[in-house]
């Protein structure tokens, strides 16, 4: 079955892209057909992955969104044969502009009229960005009610608990839309000093994994590389995405 996954989040700065680059090389590594899709209007850092089969699409007229510049997106996904996947990553500052065009288009329900499955995925993060991540959230499930939602937890910033020691599931917005969260993808965390350093300069590379594990980098960064990357990728088969 297609299915296009739309990474989507108000809050930039939070691992939108690199939620992006995990999951299409997730879907490869499961020799699923995938091709990714770059919106972000100011960062395009997904585009950037060389290797990554990524289109751009230029959503912007001037300095503003054009919301039926939207248009070329919806054409790619259905275009798209047999069972494809298509990862769309989307800036935090056209947030609003997509979620309006899929709800005021009927786009999730002409995608789905074509036997393509939608999959929301947003992201949790913690730190200062805790509030406006779940308000994020909150307002994804609010606007999109019928569409099952898959939160990716990113404690890189911090742990996502509250003031008062709450976790995300003593959260509102996850006691509110707990039929609606499909999953729940909590990115590995190891030691910032070696695991975080090696991850921040694979992804300022815009280097797949596999890319990295078989170059020529000293062996224990190949080595922490790779024991991230198995995490991940057991926590993505629990999430049974596919």
């Amino acid at each position: 079955m297609n299915s296009v996954h739309f990474v989507l989040q108000g809050k930039g700065g939070v691992g939108k892209t690199l939620i992006s680059s995990i999951l299409y090389q997730y879907l490869s590594d499961k020799n699923i057909n995938i091709s990714g899709i770059d919106t972000d209007p100011v960062n395009s850092t997904f585009s950037g992955y060389k290797k990554l089969n990524i289109r751009k699409i230029n959503i912007l007229d001037g300095d503003r969104v054009d919301h039926c510049k939207f248009d070329a997106l919806v054409e790619i996904i259905l275009n798209k044969s047999g069972d494809d996947h298509v990862v769309v990553d989307n800036g935090a500052s056209s947030f609003i502009s997509l979620c309006s065009y899929i709800k005021e288009n009927a786009v999730v329900e002409l995608l789905s009229s074509n036997g393509i499955g939608v999959n929301f995925h947003s992201v949790i993060t913690g730190g200062q960005a805790i509030g406006d991540t779940a308000s994020g959230l909150g307002f994804l499930a609010m606007t999109f009610p019928d569409v099952d939602i898959v939160v990716w937890l990113n404690k890189f910033f911090g742990e996502i608990t509250t003031s008062d020691k709450k976790t995300f599931s003593e959260f509102n917005v996850y006691k509110d839309n707990v039929d609606r969260i499909k999953s729940i993808v909590a990115i590995p965390l190891f030691h910032r000093d070696t695991f975080g350093k090696d991850l921040e300069e694979l992804f300022s590379r815009r280097e797949t994994f596999a890319a990295a594990i078989a170059s020529s980098l000293p062996v224990m960064t190949r080595q922490r590389l790779k024991m991230f990357w198995t995490a991940m990728q057991a926590e993505l088969d629990k999430a049974q995405l596919i």
